[in-house]
């Protein structure tokens, strides 16, 4: 009876293992549909972010509501998508790799067929929320499947080409949305994302095979999961409303800030007890200097990228008198110099450069376009934003790529998971927190500049009194009486003076983005070369 029981569960392994190295054979004859099936998922997952917010202004119309209360149909994406990402690794054990990837397409995909037909702003932001937790594993997953379907080999080939769409997409947004928002109407920013959706599910549903079975015994961490949604949660809500309710003048984001403390204080408490045997999250990971140090660098650069794609258009619009199609078309030449040097670093991937000195290389890079934005004034035109956005692009290829490359390549296979869902919420977070940052940076800066500036506008400054005169014979000369053309006068003065004040403010920001850009050179010290051939592997 033992013996017919142990020959059966040998038989049972044997037949797992078959089915294994059986999946991940058909994985490998079809990987390069598949590595067109998740780029599809990951391009209408990032390119969703970018168009919605262009679309903004018109939702607001069409349903009624302030521009405050339609705010919450990014907010709520990115309130899902930060609380999910750290559990993606979780989910992938718990329900399979392609079952989760299919799943998540599929939510993503039905959920913005609701987003185009709703409404109202409550069903509206049901839906987003629900599009923001399929959204989480469109990147960080689809990247780590990557890893797993490709030889090592081919994956500086193929890490560049899905980080290209990433950086790409992105940069296109604003100009599509803006397209599709005036030849048609906000609802096919949503519905664009059907054939997509529809496409990449078929192609990882019948292709993608899992090499590793569902954990179905798996002990959900019910706790950690409670403790994840509130900490996060709150935190991200801060980070998004702080600015427009004046942070801790508002009781309710003081009541959240307090809550996001110490909700977070507890689950790391809580994922490194010996109690809890299976936590949501594998803190244990962080271990590795490399990875560490890379997640560190990520929370800088989202900082800056998101910095950036938030800054320039309000520069560009404001201070150059850009519409928003131009706007779009002078962030185009950063998209594509990103495209280049993501390639490049994936090539330089295969040999034995330093993926530290071209880390170094980028976060320069990142310091010379810092310095060239910020001397962009309301005389620039487009023509003058070619260089900083081109120079300030290539850095974004020499900051992912190495970075990846190090943090990842140094995981072993079980833990390239749980790395590119922590990584991916570093760079979402650094992204929130530079946002808000700027921001609020951006209005401090423009209340101090202009009580500074004031100060000069007297009549015992000659300089002040000589400019008022000017300006009044002027206009007297063209018609005006002398008590309008001295109010027009004074008119003109306050004009001047908010042009100033807005420019130095820009300046004074993007001076911040240099020094954090700075920042990140120590972080350097933590990361370790990775071994030959080790890929890329997360940008979310």
């Amino acid at each position: 009876m033992a013996t017919s029981l142990a020959g059966g569960k040998t038989a049972s392994r044997l037949t797992e293992r078959l089915s294994v190295a059986d999946a991940a054979v058909q994985n490998t004859r079809f990987r390069w549909l598949i590595l067109v099936g998740l780029i599809l998922a990951a391009a209408m997952e990032v390119l969703d972010t970018t168009i919605i917010n262009v679309a903004l202004p018109q939702m607001a119309g069409n349903l009624g509501t302030t521009t405050q209360e339609i705010a919450w149909v990014s907010t709520g994406y990115i309130l899902s998508n930060v609380v999910v990402l750290p559990m993606t690794a979780f989910l992938n054990g718990l329900f399979g790799r392609r079952n989760y990837l299919v799943g998540s397409i599929v939510l993503f995909t039905v959920a913005s067929l609701f987003c185009g037909i709703s409404h109202s702003l409550a069903e509206l932001i049901v839906w987003r929320i629900l599009q923001g937790a399929g959204g989480a594993a469109l990147i960080s997953t689809a990247q780590a499947t990557l890893v797993q379907v490709f030889p090592p080999e081919e994956q500086t080939v193929v890490q560049p080409l899905f980080l290209m769409g990433l950086v790409v997409f992105p940069t296109l947004g604003p100009t599509i949305g803006g397209f599709i928002t005036d030849a048609l109407n906000w609802n096919w920013c949503f519905f664009m994302n059907l054939p997509i959706g529809i496409l990449s599910t078929i192609i990882v549903f019948f292709f993608l095979h899992d090499t590793q079975p569902a954990k179905k015994d798996a002990t959900i961490d019910w706790a950690g999961i409670g403790l994840l949604i509130v900490g996060l949660g709150s935190f991200q809500y801060v980070l998004e409303e702080g600015q427009q309710d004046d942070w801790f003048s508002s009781a309710m984001i003081v009541r959240f800030s307090i809550l996001s403390a110490v909700a977070l204080v507890a689950l790391v408490a809580w994922l490194l007890s010996e109690r809890n045997a299976q936590p949501i999250i594998n803190l244990r990971v962080l271990t590795n200097s490399s990875l560490s140090g890379g997640i560190v660098l990520f929370i800088a650069v989202g900082f800056g990228l998101y910095g950036v794609n938030y800054l320039f258009p309000i520069l560009a619009q404001q201070q150059m008198g850009l519409s928003p199609l131009q706007t779009g078309l002078a962030m185009l030449p950063g998209g594509i110099a990103s495209a280049i040097s993501i390639v490049f670093c994936g090539v330089m991937a295969g040999t034995k450069l330093d993926a530290r000195l071209q880390t170094l290389f980028g976060i320069l890079l990142s310091v010379i376009g810092m310095c060239l934005l910020s001397r962009l004034s309301s005389g620039s035109s487009s023509d003058n934003t070619y260089w900083p956005m081109i120079i300030r692009g290539a850095s974004v290829g020499f900051l992912f790529v190495p970075v990846n490359q190090m943090a990842i390549g140094s995981l072993s296979p079980k833990d390239v998971n749980e790395g590119t869902g922590l990584l991916g919420l570093g760079r979402q977070l650094g992204g929130s927190i530079g946002v808000a940052i700027i921001a609020t940076c951006l209005q401090n800066n423009d209340h101090i500049d202009r009580a500074n500036l004031v100060g000069n506008l007297v009549t015992t400054n000659p300089a002040y009194n000589d400019r008022i005169s000017a300006m009044t014979g002027t206009l007297v000369a063209h018609g005006y009486s002398l008590a309008d053309a001295q109010q027009a006068a004074l008119g003109l003065v306050n004009q001047v003076l908010t042009e100033q004040v807005s420019a130095k403010g820009f300046d004074d920001t993007f001076g911040l983005l240099l020094i954090v850009s700075l920042m990140m050179i120590p972080t350097l010290l933590l990361l370790r070369a990775p071994k030959p051939g080790a890929a890329a592997v997360s940008m979310h």
